[in-house]
């Protein structure tokens, strides 16, 4: 018996490795200890093009940055001069690094007269796969107008290191695979006017698109599919696919978050989907995951159309001001759709909230929160007694036109006041159960 349950540990042990197994170009290039270093070669190209990278069809590994400075003279370009190129990064740091020059801000009166002849920086066409824990993919880093389209990075650290100071990024048709680190990193960066649409960012272990710290205002995040971008294992995480934080600045009011937009994106995984190697994978990971601060609130972002699903807690707000969700699809929480906590003004209208196939709680949590809206939502078959949607500390909270059903409670409010929970369709509560619950404390107007 004794054997039998080593054994058993074992497996649970190798399937964790494995599961946990980062993966390197040496996997696809078998021979890539024989491959030559063409850091040289590259360079050279760059210099005799004047800056630029226009690279024949190939394979290249390389074990140092190629960097691109602009120098207040020239733009610059890294495409393939025809056919596919794939640059196998095998040291530490950026394998293609576009270093400006500017530090203004978006405005045209900021601008040097020199910096024009930076812009539109172009990085197309190409495949970066890691071959070093520390390589990244591209960094960019004081670009005006930099544009990132059709490359495929995976099995860095990072995908793309977005640095310092950016302005007016496009991203667009890229593939961001199974990077052990974030995919897209806003890392600290003064960026305002940045647009990410139309790409894959999945199974990047430290997050999917990543903005810690830094100045950043009208991020769009638009039509992309967004899922896994966390641990693949049983590893306890706070991380998740599009992850706003500013839990590293909480002092500092020159860093903040505002201005962002994800609409029409499919958002997703992992946490049900684990077979039976664990009972849930990425615990504590999050879809949307909005941590400000108290001295200056992440604000203005709308989350809209998006399909979302499949995640710890699916979207997790705190610290935040002017949230608007509306017109998602949620399901799949494991075991919560949506929390809450030290906000106020946040809307959350005319979504749907169904775990779908599984049993789950699927709790929606208001907590120390003043003056948010939940309307024209549909709720149905949250399998929790304690209050499938709980307010806690809170006050001016309006719940209107919702739909219940196939759910084992209704809302519980606990210490709050100014609550108004009116128009409501219910069914299938359990006998004996009513949509409110309230302690002598509360505060709660009610309607039909």
């Amino acid at each position: 018996m004794l054997k039998i349950h080593f054994c058993l540990f074992a497996l649970l042990i190798l399937s964790t490795a494995h599961a946990a197994e980062l993966p390197s170009a040496s996997q696809q290039f078998p021979d890539i200890g024989s491959l030559p270093d063409r850091t040289a070669e590259l360079e050279a190209l760059r210099d005799s093009q004047n800056g630029s990278l226009i690279i024949p069809a190939g394979v290249y590994r390389i074990t140092s940055t190629l960097t691109l400075n602009l120098n207040q003279e020239r733009s610059a370009i890294v495409q393939p001069e025809s056919g596919p190129v794939t640059l196998i990064m095998d040291g530490p740091g950026p394998a293609i690094h576009i270093k400006g020059s500017h530090e203004g801000t978006a405005s045209p009166k900021s601008f040097e007269p020199a910096t024009w002849h930076e812009r539109t920086p172009l990085v197309d066409g190409i495949e970066i796969v890691g071959n070093h824990p520390e390589s990244v993919g591209i960094a960019l880093e004081q670009c005006m107008q930099p544009t990132i389209s059709r490359v495929s990075i995976r099995w860095c650290k990072h995908g793309i290191h977005l640095v310092n100071r950016n302005r007016n990024v496009t991203i667009s048709d890229v593939h961001l695979y199974e990077n052990s680190g974030i995919g897209l990193f806003l890392d600290d960066v003064n960026l305002h006017q940045i647009n990410v649409s139309n790409s894959h960012i999945s199974y990047n272990r430290g997050g999917g698109i990543v903005v810690r710290d830094g100045n950043v205002r009208n991020l769009q995040i638009t039509g992309c599919d967004i899922e896994g971008n966390m641990p693949a294992d049983d590893s306890p995480t706070n991380t998740a696919n599009i992850f706003l934080d500013l839990s590293g600045s909480k002092e500092d009011k020159s860093r903040s978050i505002a201005e962002v937009a994800i609409t029409g994106c499919t958002i997703q995984h992992s946490s049900n989907y684990s077979g039976s190697t664990f009972e849930s994978l990425a615990p504590g990971g999050a879809n949307i995951r909005i941590l400000g601060k108290e001295i200056w609130p992440i604000d203005s972002v709308t989350i809209s159309g998006n399909v979302v699903s499949d995640t710890s807690l699916l979207v997790d707000i705190q610290n935040s001001t002017d949230i608007t969700l509306t017109g998602n699809t949620f399901f799949a929480p494991n075991p919560d759709f949506l929390h809450i906590t030290d906000s106020k003004r946040i809307i959350v209208n005319g979504n749907t909230f169904n775990p779908r196939q599984f049993e789950r709680p699927g709790r929606i949590k208001l907590t120390n929160s003043a003056d948010c809206l939940l309307s024209n939502n549909t709720f149905r078959a949250l399998k929790t007694g304690d209050g499938a949607i709980q307010i806690e500390n809170s006050r001016g909270i309006s719940l209107t036109d919702n739909i219940l059903s196939e759910s084992d409670s209704g809302v519980r409010v606990k210490n709050s006041h100014r609550i108004l929970v009116k128009d409501w369709i219910v069914s299938g509560l359990p006998e004996g159960v009513n949509l409110i619950f309230q302690d002598d404390v509360s505060t709660v107007e009610t309607g039909h």
